[in-house]
């Protein structure tokens, strides 16, 4: 996906955060205490080779993983960025949901799951959710309840939930849409009778589609 971007998309913004590590590193911890676990790995920046290294050799996570934690901390940090400036935001959140979720402060993790969607519906951002977990995994009642949590995201239209069991299918989840031009037109554009200019008109094709 960060390939795609350097070379189709150069001007897009991308910034990474894992969850399930030993260490915390995040502003919001800071500023709010808990969201333990949570690591910025790279901040919002454009798709550059940098952004690309970040990605190769991530660390396999080794403390529990709460993807609530990390879907406000990726919130906190597109809206931090963007404000309130409408464009192309999406999360891209992948995770085996497999790991209980902290209790938060006040109310039930569904009501959380609603005020996150509410405020992902204010700045007009979307999500795109991978759960990937190998076939044959014994599901249990926290799995369900993680699921269901992820499904409420996606009942409350702000997001795209996809399962996948296999490294080969999580990389076709996570493919982009490659904008390429085609050209439909070629020919002269005749001003005069001695006068003709070499004319190429072209249209955008979409070649993959997330």
């Amino acid at each position: 996906m960060a390939r795609n971007k350097l070379v189709y998309n150069r001007s897009d913004e991308v910034g990474i955060v894992l969850f399930g590590t030993k260490e915390t590193c995040i502003d919001l911890s800071k500023e709010l205490g808990g969201y333990k676990h949570v690591v910025v790995k790279h901040d919002i920046k454009v798709v550059d080779e940098e952004t690309k290294d970040a990605l190769q050799n991530l660390p396999r996570g080794t403390a529990p993983g709460d993807f609530l934690d990390a879907i406000v901390v990726g919130l906190d940090m597109l809206i931090k960025r963007f404000g309130n400036t409408k464009g192309k935001q999406r999360l891209c959140l992948i995770t085996d949901a497999q790991h209980p979720l902290r209790d938060p402060p006040q109310g039930t993790k569904v009501d959380q799951v609603d005020t996150i969607a509410d405020q992902m519906k204010k700045h007009d951002i979307k999500m795109d959710c991978i759960v990937s977990r190998e076939s044959g995994v014994h599901h249990n009642s926290l799995m369900d309840e993680n699921d269901q949590l992820l499904y409420h995201f996606r009942d409350r239209s702000v997001a795209k939930v996809v399962q996948v069991d296999t490294p080969t299918s999580l990389l076709g989840a996570l493919k982009t849409r490659n904008i390429l031009p085609v050209t439909i037109f070629r020919g002269d554009l005749e001003l005069s009778s001695n006068f003709k200019i070499k004319v190429w008109s072209k249209w955008i094709m979409s070649t993959k589609a997330f």
